[in-house]
């Protein structure tokens, strides 16, 4: 029987570049998958560049959906990241001078990469932008945004946090310029104008932790920590405990530790942006464009957040957290 499967498989695979199937065509390469089991050359290469720092897992997960769009795709997907904007621009000049068929690029420092975005495009590879750059993707030329409006984020949770009763919150800055970052900490204080920034060094746990706990200690009524991610989250619980405050903590971003944290109730809620549908859908946007003309989103962005996980709905994200998708 196997070998009858494997007979039939080849035989398909082989009339189907008879009847003159692309090697490289998106729908040729599926239909290949389809027959033999998986990718048998790649429709494209893409270039995925982001500004995430070393150890950043909240990239991990925007990663995992690029690659797995990737994969579904036959796309070779590269990946790429680095935290400063000039440096990140420098990754997009070099891929155009690859030229690769496709670029996807957060823009949270628009003003250092818009200009590489631009002449990507000019020189007539197609750019998705993910996560960061929500008001800015479209002066670059890019086909598509995949992200949440992070100031709009914000703002529901300033909401959320005052109809939970906060009074003063700490909004800790995990990295100081970049766009995103900035506006939802802005989104918070338009909501609950006793809203407080700390900048902290977000790729120093040891100065995470002891900025927010002497900032707990010199000011008894900050009543409420939100971290901008899921690491410095978990940092503010131990500096809650270290300074004696009794302050509650929310957050943004997920990954599998914090949706325990939220399970045993250590922190109060995550808003969730789906960073693994960032990664998916600006990967897979690049292959509709290529392979179909496609275009997603009809000129606006395509929200994929912000959501809330709480107690009340963290068991149906569990699973998926455990599997390094959430």
């Amino acid at each position: 029987m196997k070998a009858h499967l494997v007979t039939t498989a080849t035989a398909l695979a082989a009339l189907l570049l008879a009847t003159g199937c692309s090697a490289t065509g998106g729908r040729a390469a599926a239909e290949r998958s389809a027959a033999a089991g998986g990718c048998t050359s790649n429709t494209m290469t893409v270039t995925l560049i982001t500004h995430s720092a070393p150890g950043d897992d909240f990239w991990d997960l925007v990663r995992k959906g690029a690659e797995d769009a990737a994969k579904k795709d036959c796309i070779n997907l590269e990946y790429q990241a680095h935290p400063e904007g000039a440096e990140q621009a420098a990754l997009v000049n070099a891929a155009v001078d690859k030229k690769v068929d496709g670029i996807a690029v957060t823009l949270s420092k628009p003003e250092q990469v818009g200009a590489a975005v631009q002449g990507a495009v000019k020189a007539g590879i197609p750019v998705t932008a993910l996560n960061g750059g929500v008001d800015q993707w479209q002066k670059f030329g890019a086909v598509g945004f995949f992200g949440q409006e992070d100031k709009v984020a914000g703002q529901k949770t300033g909401e959320k946090l005052k109809a939970d009763g906060a009074k003063k919150v700490l909004c800790i800055l995990h990295e100081q310029g970049n766009v995103g970052n900035e506006s939802r900490c802005a989104g918070v204080k338009q909501a609950l104008p006793t809203t407080e920034t700390l900048y902290v060094v977000g790729t120093d746990i040891a100065d995470v932790q002891t900025k927010i706990t002497a900032k707990l200690q010199q000011d008894k009524d900050i009543d409420t920590v939100l971290g901008l991610k899921a690491a410095v989250a978990l940092t503010a619980v131990k500096s809650v405990d270290e300074s004696g405050s009794k302050a509650k903590i929310a957050t943004f971003d997920t990954n599998a530790e914090l949706v325990k944290a939220i399970k045993d109730g250590s922190i109060s809620f995550a808003v969730d942006q789906q960073p693994y549908l960032q990664g998916y859908l600006a990967v897979d946007a690049l292959w509709l464009h290529n392979t179909n003309g496609n275009t997603i989103g009809g000129g606006t962005p395509t929200f994929t957040g912000p959501a809330f996980v709480d107690e009340s709905n963290v068991d149906q994200i569990a699973e998926y957290a455990a599997a390094g998708k959430r």
